[in-house]
């Protein structure tokens, strides 16, 4: 598949979401009843869920605050003799770190498996998203740097047995026509259309990519004097290798406006902003029965109430990086105390 070779990996295997992709490639590579996989608090449910619809145990860990990337650490002290397998999140278009993480599996002898909904073609010490481990897990949703017209979803992997037994679960757990061996199977086959609009769409998707750093770059440089007001870009650590699937801010407790009330003074200015996410893993209602609870999980905690998605897509342009970035000083600054620069740009 020419989007499984783009990532350094020898198969493909296109299912009907990302959802999808993260169950049956779980399964796939052998995971269910008894198992542990170890994932971060601060990720989309669907993480989560695809654990759970395996019959493995999610134990979710905190994150760290600067990168909102999983804290290996934290992951190493959460193993137990029944944990199999640790699910890094590669969030906001930014991978967790490769070499941490071989060593963190090869010490303990876990299974990586990658949710790389975030991150098509994402780079990060010479290894691309989807390259790491045993296999990984992309979406395809129309908002993804790769979209979609709908729903799709891919698991690649470079193990002939893994994309076999995905291929089958993706049809009705049949490995021939009117043949059946797995029961887990379901009907999960990426559409042809999307499939379609995706092989037109892929051959754009470096240069897509690359514009978004560039605008992430941007609103690096001009969000800088405002670090003293408490606005600070999640940290990059993986360089021109981030794709910037999303733009996140933190606003923390040193910024005059607290995160909400900062989103509704960007609406009023024609600025929508997202929040991505509002409410960690341990802290919805569905998941109560794993028992966790408020504290349990301070980072991604604190990051939740703390995080702002601003406007970044290709083709946005310079100027209207500066039009958020001069809504944001406006709402969090008075005129008598400009950051540095700033009364020369659009005051």
């Amino acid at each position: 598949m020419p989007f499984a070779a783009a990532c350094g990996t020898n198969f493909g295997v296109g299912v009907g979401c990302g959802t999808d992709a993260l169950v049956l490639g779980l399964t796939a590579c052998g995971l269910g009843p008894g198992d542990e996989v170890l994932l971060p608090a601060n990720t989309f449910i669907a993480t989560l869920l695809g654990v759970l619809r395996t019959g493995a145990m999610p134990v979710l860990v905190d994150c760290d605050r600067h990168t909102a990337l999983l804290d290996l650490e934290a992951a190493e002290a959460a193993i137990t003799p029944r944990t199999r397998a640790i699910l890094p999140v590669h969030l906001y278009g930014q991978m967790v770190a490769p070499q941490g993480l071989f060593d963190l599996a090869t010490r303990h002898q876990l299974m990586i498996f990658e949710d790389a909904a975030q991150a098509h073609l994402a780079v990060r010490e010479g290894y691309t998203a989807g390259s790491l481990g045993l296999a990984a897990a992309f979406s395809f949703y129309p908002s993804k740097n790769l979209g979609a017209l709908g729903d799709g979803g891919m698991i690649v992997t470079a193990e002939e047995p893994v994309a076999r037994m995905a291929r089958s679960l993706r049809n009705y757990g049949a490995t021939r026509k009117y043949y059946h061996t797995e029961p887990a199977g379901t009907n999960s086959r990426l559409d042809t259309l999307q499939a379609a609009v995706l092989d037109l769409k892929l051959p754009h998707l470096l240069g897509w990519n690359q514009a978004r750093y560039a605008l992430a770059q941007h609103y690096d440089d001009r969000l800088a004097p405002l670090a003293d007001y408490g606005i600070t870009p999640i940290r990059n650590e993986a360089g021109n290798g981030h794709v910037y699937h999303l733009y996140v801010i933190r606003i923390t407790h040193a910024c005059p406006l607290n995160r909400d009330a900062l989103q509704a003074r960007l609406a009023a200015a024609n600025i929508q902003a997202g929040i991505h996410y509002p409410i960690p893993c341990h802290l919805q209602p569905a998941f109560e029965n794993l028992g966790y609870q408020l504290g349990c999980f301070p980072q991604a905690e604190t990051l939740s109430q703390e995080i702002l998605s601003l406007p970044l897509y290709p083709g946005m342009t310079l100027a209207q990086v500066d039009r958020v970035v001069e809504a944001t000083t406006a709402a969090v600054c008075t005129p008598d105390r400009l950051p540095v620069g700033v009364a020369e740009v659009g005051w």
